[in-house]
């Protein structure tokens, strides 16, 4: 069961479209898979069994009437799961909270037609902490999402129950969704990859909180799989512009030449210079920028300017503002809130709500740190950096002691926070391990629109670091 439920979309598909192993055969496994794990892990909150068997025997059809061997989608059969954020039709799109309790989806949002019209099964969607608004995955309304490396540690969050399906063999990738660092640190906590696309490449409609104001800024959709070539297939299939997404631009999809990609000069940085990092995340930045200089790269240790003023400037934004905007949601209704996000909404109160001067002031500032860092960019237009501090941290910590000093929660985050504020395209792919045997992603960031540019160096560094593999709960 395992060997087939670890092997690669891309494998996977292929597989079905040669008649190697049937749809059907397929979803069974993953829904074994999930009724044996899902108790451990407590990553999906819906399993559309029925559904997921339905498309499945849709698709054996199809291949049984294809004699001729027309094509499929390139994710013909292929099964998926769902951030509990992105509306699928008829299923619960919760968002972890008691506020949004058996609120049920219409309609499919783009992203998730676009993947059935790439031939895709969906499976089921996955936990988060309410209102995303946390890197741990724990709510109310389900519980506690727990890492398939040891489930005294949490898989991240927001995208924490997505990350942790997709690491146990549950699903063969899915969709994640990212504001500072959503996708990015739960791939690194669980050792699977993941894209932030540019804002306005994947079509952000669809998702719970709506793609509008200073999430329009920040946050994004974007895929999450085992390896980097499912992660970029997925991306391929979600990308494309959708006027209803205020952030979309009609960007086509490009192709970049091996040669091409070894031109890009690569800046790598071990810490911000701030907040430590725990030693092995260091080693595994190195070993990812020795990895690409095997390969002819032109590497350099270099580190961006202003990063603690980008941060304080992404916190106006996706702490205050967004508390701001969510108080007409939440006013009369504190006592339904779940205790974490009770505790989140205290933290940022310590600070008052932005006013009209300094909100300008916000989006003033970020427009001119992004400038510098884009002119800065134009000699490294790949940056290597950690994705977080320290790696996959135990249920309910919220500061480390590191290298001898104390690194506070959003602190350790930052490695990805500054990215959501920039606009930047960024991946996380593994690259190291902690002396617990945790996996320690590192974190590969590109110039705005040059997503596929990302993927391909971050493709370099999986085929050299190796990527994936498989966590004890296996």
């Amino acid at each position: 069961m395992s060997e087939i439920s670890y092997k690669s979309l891309v494998e996977m598909a292929e597989l079905v479209r040669s008649r190697q192993i049937s749809p059907v055969e397929l979803v069974e496994v993953h829904l074994a898979r999930i009724e044996q794990l899902n108790p451990k892990l407590n990553a999906y909150v819906y399993v559309d069994a029925a559904g997921a068997r339905q498309q499945a025997r849709a698709a054996e059809a199809a291949l049984a009437k294809n004699s001729a061997g027309d094509s499929f989608g390139p994710l013909f059969g292929v099964p998926l799961s769902m951030k509990s954020s992105v509306e699928v039709a008829g299923w619960l799109c919760e968002c972890g909270s008691a506020l949004r309790k058996n609120y049920v989806a219409s309609e499919d949002a783009p992203l998730v037609a676009r993947l059935r019209a790439a031939g895709a099964i969906l499976l089921g969607n996955t936990n988060v902490p309410e209102f995303l608004m946390s890197y741990e995955t724990d709510n109310s309304l389900y519980g506690r999402t727990n890492n398939p490396w040891d489930v005294t540690r949490t898989p991240g969050g927001s995208s924490g129950g997505e990350a942790a399906v997709i690491a146990a063999g549950c699903s063969a990738g899915g969709v994640g969704s990212d504001g500072g660092g959503s996708i990015r640190i739960p791939a690194h906590f669980v050792g699977i990859c993941g894209l932030k696309p540019t804002p306005g490449r994947i079509p952000s409609t669809g998702h719970y909180p709506v793609s509008a104001g200073p999430f329009a800024q920040l946050g994004v959709v974007g895929p999450m799989a085992r390896t980097i070539a499912d992660v970029q297939c997925l991306f391929e299939v979600m990308a494309g512009h959708d006027p209803q997404d205020p952030a979309s631009a009609p960007v086509a999809l490009r192709e970049w030449s091996d040669g091409e990609i070894r031109k890009l000069r690569v800046g790598y940085f071990e810490d911000d210079g701030v907040t430590p990092v725990t030693p092995e995340t260091a080693v595994a930045v190195r070993a990812a920028a020795e990895a690409l200089r095997q390969q002819g790269f032109q590497v350099e240790a270099w580190r961006p300017q202003n990063l603690e003023r980008v941060w304080q400037l992404w916190w106006n934004l996706f702490g205050r503002a967004v508390q701001t905007a969510f108080e007409p949601t939440v006013r009369g209704r504190e006592s339904e809130l779940s205790p974490m996000h009770r505790a989140w909404r205290e933290h940022v109160a310590k600070q008052p709500a932005l006013d009209g001067q300094e909100w300008m002031n916000t989006m003033i500032g970020r427009d001119a740190l992004r400038g510098k860092l884009l002119e800065q960019m134009e000699k490294f237009p790949i940056l290597l950096c950690p994705a977080c501090a320290v790696p996959a941290f135990r249920q309910g910590e919220r500061e480390w002691l590191v290298q001898g000093r104390r690194v506070e929660y959003l602190k350790a985050m930052s490695y990805s926070q500054w990215f959501n504020l920039l606009g930047n395209p960024a991946a996380v792919v593994p690259a190291g391990k902690s002396p617990e045997g945790l996996p320690i992603g590192v974190q590969v960031v590109g110039r705005p629109w040059e997503d596929e540019a990302v993927l391909a160096v971050a493709a370099k560094i999986e085929q050299v670091t190796g990527g994936f593999r498989p966590p004890p709960i296996a």
